[in-house]
């Protein structure tokens, strides 16, 4: 699930980086470039996830660059007027990361989200954006 090599990533750029671990594929965890290390691979610091030994430094690791990704762009105005609605293909931020899902309906103020792991959980729109991939360099909008 690789990215295409796009331009090296410079020092001090907010990335996405995705997982490849069991359980967390697909998921995408914010960070910042801390160093590129050569051969395709650079070492970041994310937003959100921490060491294990000690949950007050943020964690460090060398990714591979198909692993990662810009910051998706905001979208269009007329989108986040717009909301969602049954079928659009969204990101929830859940676990200190955004996971892909396909909005099933709406209850009160949470949306439906169905996730490919089976799983079917109600967001509140705060915590959901629409989906972009990133291909060729260039970001693709669903809706």
């Amino acid at each position: 699930m690789g990215f295409p090599r796009a331009k090296a990533f410079t020092q001090g750029k907010r990335v996405e980086v995705c997982s490849r671990e069991d359980g967390f594929q697909g998921s995408y965890y914010g960070a910042t470039i801390l160093q590129n290390m050569g051969d395709n691979k650079y070492k970041v610091k994310y937003n959100r996830l921490v060491c294990e030994d000690d949950h007050s430094i943020p964690l460090e690791e060398v990714v591979e660059g198909d692993e990662i990704r810009p910051l998706p762009p905001l979208p269009p105005p007329k989108k986040t007027k717009a909301g969602f609605a049954d079928g659009d293909r969204v990101d929830a931020f859940d676990n200190d990361g955004w996971w892909s899902g396909i909005i099933t309906g709406k209850v009160g103020c949470y949306f439906g989200v169905y996730f490919e792991t089976g799983h079917h959980i109600g967001y509140p729109e705060r915590m959901l954006r629409h989906h972009m991939d990133w291909r060729n360099g260039e970001w693709f909008f669903y809706h």
